[in-house]
Parts: C-alpha cells; structure tokens; sequence
C-alpha cells in the first residue's frame, strides 16, 4: 500500500518540474472543464434519479429504506464518477501518454521502447482509450443492472468500490505499457499478477479523483506515479507468448 501512494506522490511533485509542466496543461484545463460542467449537471438532477430509484425499491423491502438510500446515493455517485472519468481520460489520452513517455525517460533514464512519432502515438493513444471502453462499459452495464436486483442492490456499492480500484489501476498504468508496446491483453495479466500493488494503486487513484480542485494535480501526478510502478513491478515480468 505504501509504495503506490509514494509513487504518486512523488509524481505529482515531479510533473511540474520544468520540462514536464506543458504536458500537464492540457489535461487540467480538460478536467477543470468538464468538473464544472458534471458538477452542474449533477446539482440538476441527482435528485429526481434519488427519487426515481427509491420508487423501484419493493414494497417488501420498505422496511430496509435508511439502508437502501445512503446505498443508492452511493451507487448513483459511483455512476456519475466513472462516466466523469471515462470521458475525461478519453480526451486527455494523447497527453497523458507523451507525459508518461517524458516521465519515464526522465525516471529511468531511458526512453520507451517504442518507435512510432508524436502524431501516431496520439492517434493509437485514443484507439486504446476505445480498447478501454471496450472492456470497462460493459462490466460498469452489469453492476448497473445488479442495482435493481433486490438483495443484491445491497452489495453493489462495495462491488462498485471493487470496480473502482480495478478500472483506475487499468485506466492509469495503461499509459506506460502502451508506450512500451505492451497488448492490452497483455496489459492485464500483467496487473493480474501483481494484484496487490495494483488493486492498491488504483483504490489510491480512486481516493485521488474525488478530492475536489486537488485531483486536476493528482491525475496527472498518478501518470507519472504509474510509470515508477510500471519500471518497479511489471516490466520485469516475462511478456506474454503469443
């Protein structure tokens, strides 16, 4: 648990070094944006979707009401933060991964092995931010539609909180193994095998998004902090055999 929460720490005090500051200015401004607009959007209607989800709560289970609503307001919360960060990571992606890439060299002293040029690996950045929603959308489908399920809806907002931890780690380690041509399936048997560093991170990340005004530094900070992970705990590992 220490050594991700250190990483990112020590990243977010790096990316603003000088050399480093232009790659994070596109993603603040990207993420300042679209905050307040979410945040308006959400202060408009968190309300009646509150309303719409207590009406659907079984007549039998009336009595678990002081449960079911902090569960659900949990849940619709969770909701709104994943559909924030999908849309936001699939904008900043291209400067995210030239910031993980100047990170890296910086760290390690040498570059990603990875050959292609600036306006390539922008394009291919938002092609694996698809792969991403690929993956991501139809498991978030799953723990929506389990929200209706009565009994299960009491889970949800744990298995939601699972998820979460999950998607980050995905979301922001991803970065450094796309610069080192690393598959997406690739990708995720890696951060299979070392789960505790992962999970760990990405419940960190998680923590980080919602802290408001502070996490337009933090994301950025976590790129950087999953590139020390990626060199510490998964380019060691043997790729995978095709």
């Amino acid at each position: 648990m220490i050594y991700p929460l250190q990483a990112i720490i020590q990243g977010t005090r790096l990316v603003f070094e000088p050399g480093l500051r232009r790659f994070v200015i596109g993603p603040v401004v990207v993420n300042l944006l679209l905050y307040g607009g979410t945040l308006f959007y959400l202060f408009e209607n968190f309300g009646g979707w509150l309303d719409y989800g207590m009406r659907q709560v079984p007549g039998w289970l009336t009595w678990l009401e002081w449960l079911i609503w902090p569960l659900l307001v949990v849940a619709l919360a969770l909701i709104v933060f994943f559909t924030f960060t999908l849309v936001s990571n699939l904008i900043a992606a291209p400067f995210y991964g030239f910031l993980a890439e100047k990170v890296e060299t910086r760290v390690t002293g040498r570059p990603p092995s990875d050959e292609r040029g600036w306006i390539k690996t922008g394009v291919d950045a938002l092609g694996r931010e698809l792969v991403k929603l690929g993956y991501i959308l139809p498991r978030m489908a799953v723990l929506f539609l389990l929200g209706f399920v009565p009994g299960l809806n009491l889970i949800t907002p744990f298995l939601w909180a699972a998820f979460s931890a999950w998607m980050m780690a995905v979301q922001y380690l991803d970065y450094p193994m796309d610069n080192n041509q690393v598959s997406f399936t690739d990708m995720r048997r890696r951060l299979r095998g070392r789960w505790w560093p992962t999970l760990t991170y990405g419940a960190c990340m998680s923590v980080a998004t919602w802290v408001p005004v502070l996490n337009l530094i933090l994301l950025p900070g976590g790129v950087a902090g999953g590139v020390m992970l990626w060199d510490r705990y998964y380019r060691p590992m043997v790729p995978a055999t095709r």
